[in-house]
């Protein structure tokens, strides 16, 4: 079996990663780390990963694959001199999901630590990025709000039906802000309320604006960066408005986007909702994590798996898209696309370990 190893099993998105390769047929976790929690039992840190029967250690033990979980610029630095030993990794952080240095450092408030690694790292949204995750050897997971975001909006804008002025409107549970304490996360600060945050800009927008315009139609008119710039092939990059909310639940992310249809791409309105729909069930028909429904989904129909459900409607007054999409923020959002990268780099069906149904009600 292939040796796993995890950095910083202590947060949200270490411990699922933990759950979620238990039961895993092909691998077996054999070293984790934690910077608070050296030297106790896994056990004792989170009680329901204690059938692991692991350690918490200061460093990772011999292994043949690693995932990191630590923050932002602590994973790029601890993970350096692991891909200089040519093992494969996984990277939970953001550290390497932007290609642009400069827009790291814009958005992240520093300099990237390792600039030199960027060009080795593939963006890991598997289902948009199939080729490029399979021939490399560090993959940057995609951050939460991106993956629901990207899959509810990739089939539209691949076959050039929308316009570039998109607004994402995503509500997301508190684990997505991680474990670390803050007041907004306090149960009689989040209990009973929704709360907008972002407005100024979320550190996920760049990486939503730069992975859809890698899959927009060349030939279309440009525009800019993360707020709007051209890119250099002749691709659009799109005009997002990503307004994030707290929602008063543990897990899980709804993502409703709107977007204006180009009447010309379609034939005549009473068609379009079934040409959007051809188009969806069409762009993931070979996809075992991406359904597309009938109804719109609750973010319940994902708690605890990796799916993604896409519900893609047009509002005919005023000829808009709208996709709403559901995922599970610890799962498709983290931790299991982080195996279904693992899956493809080993050569393994990309379900493996992660084919079971939601945890419900």
């Amino acid at each position: 079996m292939t040796r796993v190893g995890i950095l910083n099993v202590t947060g949200y998105a270490g411990a699922e990663l933990a759950r979620l390769l238990y039961l895993h047929p092909e691998v077996r976790l054999t070293s984790i780390t934690g910077r608070t929690a050296a030297g106790k039992p896994l056990a004792d840190v989170f009680p329901h990963l204690a059938p692991l029967g692991l350690r918490v250690d200061a460093e990772l033990g011999d292994v043949d694959f690693v995932f990191s979980a630590l923050p932002h610029a602590a994973s790029a630095e601890a993970i350096a001199s692991i891909v200089e030993a040519g093992l494969p990794v996984v990277d939970i952080s953001a550290d390497f999901r932007l290609r642009d240095p400069s827009e790291y450092e814009v958005w992240y408030g520093q300099p990237h630590p390792i600039p030199s690694l960027l060009s080795q790292a593939a963006y890991g949204l598997t289902e948009l990025n199939r080729p490029a995750v399979a021939g490399s050897r560090l993959i940057a997971n995609p951050g939460c709000y991106p993956a629901g975001a990207l899959l509810a909006l990739a089939p539209a804008v691949a076959a050039g039906v929308i316009a570039p002025d998109i607004i994402i409107d995503a509500k997301s549970g508190v684990s997505g802000a991680g474990r670390s304490l803050g007041l907004t996360h306090h149960y009689a600060e989040a209990n009973e309320g929704v709360s907008a945050y972002g407005l100024e800009g979320h550190r996920h927008l760049p990486e939503m604006v730069q992975e859809l315009a890698r899959i927009w139609p060349r030939g279309e008119t440009s525009s800019s960066d993360a707020s709007g710039s051209s890119i250099s092939d002749g691709r659009q990059s799109p005009r997002l408005t990503f307004i994030p909310h707290l929602v008063p639940m543990t897990r899980g992310i709804l993502t409703t986007c709107y977007a204006e249809l180009i009447s010309d791409r379609l034939s005549d309105a009473s068609a379009a909702k079934a040409q959007v729909c051809e188009i969806y069930h069409s762009f993931y028909q070979n996809e075992p994590f991406v359904r597309i429904v009938d109804e719109p989904p609750s973010t319940k129909h994902t708690w605890g798996n990796n799916l993604c459900l896409i519900y893609p409607t047009v509002d005919l007054r005023t000829e808009r898209l709208v996709v709403v999409s559901v995922i599970d923020n610890l799962v498709k959002g983290a931790a299991g696309q982080a195996i279904q990268n693992m899956n493809l780099l080993l050569g393994l069906p990309e379900p493996t370990g992660l084919d079971f149904p939601a945890v419900y009600p």
